[in-house]
């Protein structure tokens, strides 16, 4: 009698311990499941970019001339506009405004090169008002190179990446008989080969008038300045803080390079407007640039 009991108990003890291995093998299962659920679920972030102050030149138009848009398209419309969506476009994974350029005929005046790039506008959808360095400017972007042909070299190509764009107001454009209110960039930062380079303009003639120093002929380029790190594909940020008669430009908080001297006081004769994006510096047959920007922020 006792052994057959204990067989019943043995029994009994077997079953609810197979019982708890089943239970806890679905609660395993189950929790195996739930985590592939989760890594198929993709997080979906748009860039935080306020495009309200910007306009938007793309590569491609009409008889060989940009497209440029303002306003309502730029700031509600650019995600759905056919025209602008292969151009500039939402990268949602990455939480981006992407910027994409090739070698287009499609071209601004004064020079061979296309571009996918934002100008700043202080009055939405008003390029006549503008700033000077002695009232001051401040912009800031977060922004990643994201793919970049090559050259015949092996070389990757440049892109101009942010830009600070001499204007000339009415009165001076009508004083030197120029057809538009075009005035040379005082500066030029690229994306060059994984490092981030400046470009900026000086007076030929430190003697010339303002007249004088009104046409574009009256500036050149400096040698360049190349910072030390090197930013590759990785996100960096780039700082541009403009008082009068200085220009400081800031990479990652670490590295800053400081333009304070006459040819800075002596461009004070001009306004100015930002520009962001993807100037690219290219006409290879196939070459091609996109630019990932995560934030761009602007002051005055």
């Amino acid at each position: 009698m006792r052994i057959k009991l204990k067989l019943i108990a043995l029994f009994v003890f077997a079953s609810v311990l197979n019982g708890n291995c089943q239970s806890n093998k679905a609660v395993t299962e189950a929790k195996v499941e739930s985590k592939k659920k989760k890594k198929k679920k993709k997080k979906y972030k748009l860039p935080e970019i306020d495009l309200t102050h910007w306009s938007l030149t793309i590569p491609d138009g009409e008889n060989g001339k940009a497209k440029s848009f303002k306003g309502k398209d730029v700031v509600t419309n650019y995600a759905t506009n056919k025209e602008i969506k292969p151009f500039m476009y939402n990268d949602s994974t990455k939480g981006a405004l992407v910027f994409y350029a090739y070698p287009s005929k499609a071209t601004t005046a004064n020079t061979k090169y296309s571009r996918s790039e934002l100008r700043e506008q202080m009055i939405t959808g008003n390029n006549n008002v503008n700033w000077t360095f002695k009232q001051g400017a401040y912009m800031k972007g977060k922004l990643a190179m994201d793919e970049v042909t090559r050259d015949s070299e092996g070389k990757y190509h440049r892109v101009i990446i942010m830009q600070i764009h001499g204007r000339l107001t009415d009165e001076q454009r009508d004083l030197i008989g120029q057809k538009d209110n075009n005035a040379p960039p005082m500066l030029k930062i690229y994306w060059d080969k994984g490092k981030v380079r400046v470009k900026t303009k000086v007076l030929k003639d430190l003697n010339a008038t303002e007249e004088e120093m009104l046409h574009e002929d009256a500036w050149g380029d400096d040698d360049g300045f190349n910072f030390e790190q090197e930013v590759g594909f990785k996100k960096f940020t780039l700082e541009v803080e403009i008082s009068d008669g200085k220009m400081v430009i800031i990479l990652n908080k670490n590295e800053y390079k400081v333009y304070e001297n006459i040819h800075m006081k002596k461009w004070g004769v001009f306004e100015n407007y930002f520009k962001a994006g993807n100037y690219f510096q290219s006409r290879d047959e196939g070459a091609f640039a996109k630019v990932r920007y995560y934030d761009l922020e602007v002051t005055h």
